[in-house]
């Protein structure tokens, strides 16, 4: 069972730049609430309650003035602060004493998922006792990601990073589940070109050692990555779309964490005084 999850929200985010120049990408909006919240919302929903986030050198009181430790969501929150970037398995070796011997599951700050029957899928893949098992999700330009070919019982049989000739319209999302040897083999991993640890080249171990399932995100469900400027507005009109159309919010963290039963209505009244006279404090009045 995984009860342990990273948020990897460190990054320069220079293709969003100057607007990250001042202020980490994980905390812009994405319409009214921060990045931050969509990926925390996906652990919650997967009844994770012990977390990292891995932020920027410098950027730690920024996060911690709206998510300190977690107590206000019935959740532990902790924090590693980052150098600089060196790849997506430095959170690993990162968060080695906070993985301890645990199972791990990772999610990119900057992804956004949303799907129906999303919360009882995340749940059935913190199930995971041994290797790793990856999220998958149809796209139409299989070139821009890296993609993974799989067969019928969701066995991963080939991957590659941005593929010129088409072996798979199914991309390798920001999203991943690891049994307690994801810290070894983090830490035998050498950089590549561009000088960073590849998450291709972990998830291979596991594919070689035939450790690597797949689970696909299926019609009905999305999932985006708002690492461009244009797909984080994509992103913020999506939900602003599915909010106003349909009346619930998505990744509303107290709603979650009330729905778990990890916190009570008292704790909805001090969210309401923290965040202020606006919108979210309305939704959350409906509430209670």
């Amino acid at each position: 069972m995984i009860k342990k999850g990273i948020i990897l929200s460190g990054g320069k985010g220079t293709r969003m730049s100057p607007l990250t120049k001042a202020v980490n990408k994980q905390l812009l909006p994405i319409y009214d609430k921060p990045l931050i919240y969509y990926p925390l919302s996906i652990l919650m929903l997967a009844n994770i309650r012990d977390i990292l986030i891995i932020v920027n050198k410098g950027q730690l009181g920024q996060y911690k003035k709206i998510l300190p430790n977690g107590d206000n969501l019935g959740i532990k929150i902790s924090y590693k602060e980052q150098a600089s970037p060196k790849g997506l398995p430095e959170a690993f070796i990162l968060g080695e004493k906070f993985i301890a011997e645990d199972n791990v599951a990772l999610i990119l700050g900057d992804n956004f998922f949303y799907g129906q029957n999303l919360t009882q899928q995340l749940k059935k893949n913190t199930t995971l006792k041994k290797g790793a098992r990856i999220i998958l999700h149809k796209v139409i330009k299989p070139e821009l990601y890296g993609v993974a070919k799989i067969n019928s019982n969701n066995k991963v049989l080939h991957i590659k990073e941005k593929p010129k000739k088409y072996i798979s319209d199914l991309a390798i999302t920001g999203l991943y589940f690891f049994d307690n040897n994801v810290i070894k083999y983090a830490k035998k991993l050498k950089p590549s070109k561009r000088g960073e640890l590849e998450i291709v080249d972990l998830i291979n171990i596991y594919k070689k050692k035939k450790n690597l399932s797949a689970d696909l995100i299926g019609r009905g469900g999305a999932w985006l990555d708002t690492g461009s400027i244009e797909d984080f507005y994509k992103t913020s009109a999506f939900v602003s779309a599915i909010e106003n159309r349909q009346g619930f919010k998505i990744a509303c963290l107290e709603e979650i964490a009330l729905n778990n039963k990890w916190i009570n209505k008292g704790n909805i009244q001090k969210a309401i005084k923290f965040y202020g006279n606006c919108e979210y404090s309305n939704y959350l009045k409906k509430l209670v």
